[in-house]
């Protein structure tokens, strides 16, 4: 029997996973690492905690299962994306913390690249919108006060990466620095036409072309890592929520899919030419293969499952997270409350990084179920907003809406977001797509299995159909969407 071995680097912790010749996970191992918030509106990761918890579950999940690495067929990685991290190209020593994504410190500079009018080009170059989210800013930041960054950078001895790019880094020993086209796309540097970093980016940002990891297909050889003294080919990398859009199978365009992570993600495949929003969405790569590049649309919201751990860990309401659905359903449905988690600001449609987090409609009768229920109900709004922009831009009326991540084991979640969108919501057996989704492109890389094979493998666990009247699900919407509205710009008037 052969494998692959995913690597699945989270924003909050790591794991391997096992999944045989028939698809199956056979095998996983996790380890949690710490979050650091050295100042408001700062997240960081310790560069080697990551790779130290990932390794630890690569030989654990090995050791417990009996697979030995010669019967390892191939690695699958997926990843946080946008997370930065700097090293040293000799000695591969990090010069500094990683970045996280949900880091706002580079706010001021992405108004400065606003001010010199790079909106026009970042969007049509990128696809994305200029907001402290992507990597090139983080770069940028490190370049400025990282005290090694810029003189190592001159001297080509400065490495750039996301987290994949790091884990290749260290797998191989430090003789890979690559990347794949997914996770290039979300740096503000990739140019997602010509499949290559930006001239005028890298210029406008400071950041060096020989920093920067060589770009290759998502599914296909990238090199070989080291495990136990055995060369294991290193053949699929892809950001998590591409991972995801292919773990669920969505390989027509049309096809959306939705994570309920730490953030909510939402992607639409649009098929061989990259689609434009105008509806404040991104257009990011979903794969490359062989065949060349596939585009999809997505909708980035920031804070989902984040808010749960909110719950649990910063107001003490809940012990562990799966709690809270039992709190949700009971709590008082007659007074509505709202819970507008823009704890890093806001993301699709939005795009507001002075946003902050907010609660609406309490009165005397609010308690812990309330807050509960509308804190989870947060993410299934925030979903609308984005299905709602996706439909608009593709032209496409949506009908039925794939889901994946952790959350979306909450019935009642899963429920509500049937109820809001007033269209079926789709939970497969397992659903974990964004590990398998990496599983799925390194085993087609390794000839284990074709597309059409994949696609008989994806079974419905639970199909939510609406309950809701529509014009009741219309009333709540439009009360969330004036819950966002007076939380927008909370920052902006505050004294320089």
């Amino acid at each position: 029997m052969k494998y692959i071995l995913t690597i699945d680097q989270g924003t909050t912790a790591s794991r391997s996973v096992l999944v045989d010749e028939n698809g199956i996970v056979v095998a996983q191992e996790q380890r949690e690492f710490k979050q650091h918030f050295p100042r408001q509106g700062w997240v960081e990761h310790d560069p080697n905690e990551i790779w130290e918890t990932q390794h630890a579950t690569i030989v654990e999940v090995l050791r417990k299962s009996g697979v030995s690495p010669q019967q390892l067929a191939g690695i699958g990685i997926t990843n946080q994306r946008e997370t930065t991290l700097a090293w040293h190209r000799e000695s591969g020593e990090p010069i500094g913390a990683a970045i996280v994504w949900q880091d706002k410190r580079t706010a001021s500079l992405c108004e400065e690249l606003k001010a010199i009018g790079l909106e026009s080009h970042v969007k049509s170059t990128t696809g994305l919108v200029i907001d402290a989210y992507f990597s090139g800013t983080k770069m940028q930041w490190m370049l400025q006060h990282y005290p090694q960054a810029a003189k190592l950078q001159s001297k080509g001895l400065l490495c750039f990466g996301t987290v994949d790019s790091w884990l290749i880094w260290k797998l191989s020993k430090g003789r890979l620095h690559v990347t794949d086209v997914t996770n290039a796309s979300r740096t503000l540097l990739f140019d997602i036409n010509a499949l290559r970093w930006d001239d005028t980016l890298l210029a406008a940002l400071g950041v060096h072309r020989n920093a920067l990891p060589e770009v290759k297909p998502t599914i296909g050889y990238f090199g070989d890592a080291e495990i136990a003294g055995h060369s294991i080919p290193i053949l699929g990398c892809a950001g998590d929520q591409q991972a995801a859009l292919f773990g669920q199978q969505c390989f027509a365009p049309g096809m959306i899919k939705n994570t309920y992570g730490t953030g909510c993600f939402m992607l639409m495949h649009t098929g061989k030419e990259p689609h434009y929003s105008q509806h404040g969405l991104l257009t990011t790569l979903a794969w490359s293969d062989e065949d060349g590049p596939e585009y999809a649309l997505e909708g980035s919201v920031f804070i989902a499952g984040a808010a749960v751990q909110w719950l649990r860990d910063g107001l003490k309401l809940i012990d562990r997270a799966p709690d809270s659905e039992y709190f949700a359903q009971r709590a008082d449905f007659h007074e509505p409350v709202y819970v507008v988690p823009a704890f890093a600001g806001l993301g699709a449609p939005y795009w507001d990084m002075y946003a902050r987090g907010a609660i609406f409609g309490l009165t005397r009768d609010s308690g812990k179920d309330e807050l509960i229920r509308a804190t989870l109900e947060s993410m299934a709004y925030q979903t609308r907003d984005v299905l709602e922009a996706m439909a608009t831009d593709a032209n496409l009326p949506f009908r039925s809406l794939r889901v994946d991540g952790g959350a979306s084991a909450n019935n009642f979640l899963m429920q509500f977001q049937a109820d809001l969108l007033q269209c079926e919501v789709v939970r497969p057996d397992n659903v974990e797509s964004t590990a398998l989704g990496a599983a799925y492109m390194a085993g087609l890389a390794a000839k284990m299995w074709t597309k059409q094979q994949l696609s008989e493998l994806c079974t419905p666990n639970r199909v939510f159909q609406p309950r809701m009247d529509a014009k009741q699900a219309q009333k709540l919407y439009h009360g969330w969407q004036k819950a966002v509205k007076r939380s927008m710009h909370w920052l902006d008037d505050e004294p320089k």
